[in-house]
């Protein structure tokens, strides 16, 4: 037998209702996503733009299906604005996710961003030189110190379309920040940006605190690079899916956290047309994947990653 594995398997709606690109599931109420996904097997959800956002009113709806508040994606600005702003914008975000239980905040930077325009990947924004990228780190240092007050750690959320994408801007940001700003892994935008997810990893372990399991099609990123499609044009055919249906190798990567003694969540989190990915069945391959790897790797029978 191996050593325990001290973690929980969370999903995000994603799989049943999309916030990027409403169309995608917008007729999908969500308690049928929380009853999916309790009958799955999965420990708790991540927000999404269908829950309520009344600290007592989301306790009551999680509990009815025995789930747990994961955390719940920020929308930042510290791109373009201070930290008493940022601060202050954050607020009732905050307290909904600390007076539920969240212990991680993921926060996506959206200035500048493009991940919900029309417009190629190419197009997305960059810091112009050292001192922009330095000032942005010493904004966002502050301002993750500010959400540790409230028992909450950023988790960043390296996103397509947005300032920070590939594996080098993801060394970079961890290199200039303090240790307040956690790392939140997502395997698959990191293999879409061109990386390879089991190095990132490894050069980051120790600032992961929040992990997104998404699995890739690789033939679709070849698509959207060489047809300079939009991140939602990606999407919509099919460039991400669920762990165990593409081509990341998620044994490794767990077992590396494992290795590493991480103690958070996985959370399957797969933006697809639900239409054409049936919410259920993928949201339920994702989940035995993971929770078939995790089994294997406390009860010994993974091999070791390298």
């Amino acid at each position: 037998m191996g050593k325990p594995f001290n973690v929980k398997i969370g999903i995000n709606p994603i799989s049943w209702m999309n916030d990027d690109l409403p169309s995608l599931g917008g007729e999908t109420p969500l308690e049928q996503a929380l009853s999916e996904g309790a009958q799955i097997g999965y420990r708790g959800f991540e927000l999404g733009n269908k829950f309520p956002r009344q600290p007592e009113a989301l306790r009551a709806v999680l509990g009815k299906y025995q789930l747990e508040c994961v955390s719940g994606w920020y929308s930042g600005q510290l791109a373009t604005r201070g930290v008493e702003q940022e601060i202050a914008a954050v607020e009732e975000h905050l307290q909904l996710l600390a007076s539920n239980g969240a212990s991680v905040m993921v926060y996506g930077e959206v200035a500048g961003s493009i991940q919900g325009a029309p417009a190629p990947l190419y197009q997305r924004p960059r810091f112009a030189s050292e001192a922009a990228w330095q000032g942005y780190a010493e904004r966002l240092t502050r301002f993750a110190r500010h959400l540790l007050t409230r028992g909450v750690r950023l988790a960043y959320h390296h996103h397509m379309g947005a300032y920070v994408e590939t594996p080098a801007d993801v060394d970079k940001l961890m290199a200039l920040t303090g240790p307040e700003v956690g790392l939140l892994f997502d395997s698959g935008h990191i293999a879409f940006a061109g990386g390879d997810p089991l190095a990132v990893l490894q050069r980051h372990l120790a600032r992961v605190c929040h992990v997104h399991c998404k699995d890739v099609r690789p033939a679709v990123l070849r698509l959207a690079r060489n047809r300079d499609w939009s991140f939602l044009q990606a999407v919509i055919n099919g460039a991400f899916t669920v762990p165990g249906d593409g081509a990341i190798d998620f044994g490794a990567l767990l077992q590396m956290l494992h290795q590493h003694g991480y103690a958070g969540w996985l959370v399957v989190e797969a933006e697809q047309d639900p239409a054409v990915a049936p919410s259920y069945r993928y949201a339920d391959m994702g989940y035995r994947h993971l929770r078939d790897l995790v089994a294997a790797i406390e009860n010994g029978t993974l091999r070791e990653a390298a």
